[in-house]
């Protein structure tokens, strides 16, 4: 649960999240911090990892924080349907941005069923 709302992990994202709080538990037993990312610093407040912490080790690699994270709401789009409400529910998104979504994933859907055809 995150901010109040349930959501649930692929298989993967579930394995890796409790191997890294399995290593956390271990590097830091008498953390008070609240927040699953933490390091060296945080470990000894409650604040959470800064910005640059998360983006310095991705920097040089092909995918930024944001595109993952794009491409991670499209592709639950385009794996549970088009449905906005889903996703504004799953991502904490407002209407708007899940409507794009959805129209995004149901374009690529019918491109993909045009092709099909073909």
């Amino acid at each position: 649960m995150i901010d109040g709302r349930v959501r649930p992990l692929d298989a993967l994202t579930l394995h890796v999240a409790r191997e890294w709080l399995d290593h956390r538990r271990c590097r830091w037993p008498d953390t008070a911090n609240p927040h699953l990312l933490i390091n060296k610093f945080t470990a000894l407040g409650t604040g959470p990892v800064s910005a640059v912490s998360l983006t310095t080790p991705l920097r040089g690699q092909a995918a930024t924080l944001e595109q993952l994270r794009v491409d991670r709401q499209l592709e639950e789009a385009l794996s549970h349907g088009p449905a906005p409400l889903h996703l504004a529910e799953v991502f904490g998104l407002d209407a708007k941005t899940a409507i794009r979504y959805t129209d995004s994933a149901r374009a690529l859907l019918e491109q993909a069923a045009e092709q099909q055809l073909r």
